[in-house]
C-alpha cells in the first residue's frame, strides 16, 4: 500500500517509542509519507515543519533501508529506528539519445553541473505552504515508457537509476500540474533535461516536469492542480517525445507514483 494515505488511516507505528506520532503500517522505499505528529520532529537529522492540524511529510529515498525519526518528549529527544521495505527494481534499456548528453565533453559536463546546481537551489525551499496535502494528478495522458527506480543502461552505457515517471504522447500533448504549487523553476534549454519546469507544494516537496516541447508559465507563478503548464516534447536527453515526471522532497528523489490516487 502506498505511503499516500488518508490521514484517517494512519497508525499509531511504534507509538510506545515514539508517541503522539502517527505513521502508515508501512513505509516503502521511494514514497512520500505523510504523518501526523503532536509535537516537535525530525526525521534523520532534519526537523520537520507541522502544519495547522500536525501535518508532516518526508521522503524515503529509493535505497533507503531505515529511518531514524527523534520527537519531542517533555523537552527531551526520543528517537527510534524504523525500518523501510525494499522494493524491486527493474533494468530498463534506452538508446537513441544524443550522445553528447550520454558522454559530454567538459565544456558541456560543466554545463550540465551548473544547470543542477539551479534545480538543486530551487528544491531547498521550504515553505509553509500545505499545498502537497491538497488533490494530486497524473499530469499528462500517454503510454507509461519508464518507471521510477530502474536501472538505466543508455546507449549501451550504464547508468544512474531512473528517478521519475516517463509518459510517452506525441509533441504538444497537454502537461497539466500534478498539484497546487508555486512555480520556483521554469528554464528552457537545459542540456539534460531540455525545456523544465519545477513546482514547489510546501515543506521540502516540489514537482518536476521535463523535455518539453513549451513551457507556458513563468517562476513565482502560483498554479492549481490540473492547469495547464507546458507541453510534451523531446528537449533535452530523450529519444522521443515524452514527459518525465519526477518528485522530491528536498533533495531526495521519490516514486511519483506514490502520490497518486490519494488526497485530503
Amino acid at each position: 500500500m502506498s505511503a499516500w494515505l488518508l490521514l484517517a488511516l494512519l497508525a499509531p507505528v511504534a507509538s510506545d517509542a515514539l508517541p503522539g506520532l502517527q505513521l502508515p503500517d508501512t513505509l516503502h522505499q521511494g514514497d512520500l509519507v505523510r504523518a501526523r505528529s503532536q509535537t516537535e520532529i525530525s526525521v534523520d537529522g532534519r526537523h520537520l515543519q507541522r502544519g495547522p492540524d500536525g501535518e508532516v511529510v518526508f521522503g524515503l529515498g529509493r535505497d533507503q533501508r531505515q529511518l531514524e525519526v527523534c520527537v519531542n518528549v517533555a523537552r527531551q529527544a526520543v528517537c527510534a529506528q524504523l525500518p523501510v521495505a525494499a522494493r524491486d527494481w527493474d533494468i530498463e534499456k534506452v538508446s537513441g539519445l544524443p550522445q553528447q548528453t550520454v558522454t559530454p565533453d567538459p565544456a558541456t559536463a560543466a554545463r550540465i553541473a551548473a544547470e543542477a546546481a539551479r534545480v538543486a537551489k530551487a528544491r531547498e525551499r521550504n515553505d509553509q505552504r500545505i499545498d502537497y496535502v491538497g488533490h494530486w494528478q497524473q499530469p499528462a495522458q500517454g503510454r507509461i515508457s519508464g518507471v521510477y527506480g530502474s536501472q538505466r543502461i543508455r546507449n549501451d552505457v550504464p547508468g544512474s537509476p531512473h528517478y521519475g515517471l516517463d509518459i510517452a504522447a506525441p509533441t504538444g500533448t497537454p502537461v497539466q500540474a500534478a498539484a497546487a504549487g508555486v512555480v520556483s523553476l521554469a528554464e528552457e534549454g537545459m542540456v539534460l533535461s531540455g525545456h523544465t519546469i519545477l513546482i514547489d507544494h510546501g515543506h521540502g516537496v516540489s514537482s518536476v516536469y521535463i523535455h518539453l516541447s513549451r513551457i507556458d508559465v513563468s517562476a513565482g507563478q502560483r498554479v492549481q492542480a490540473g492547469e495547464v503548464i507546458g507541453a510534451i516534447g523531446s528537449t533535452g536527453r530523450a529519444s522521443g517525445p515524452h514527459l518525465h515526471w519526477g518528485l522530491n522532497w528536498f533533495d531526495v528523489k521519490l516514486d511519483p507514483r506514490s502520490v497518486l490516487g490519494n488526497e485530503d
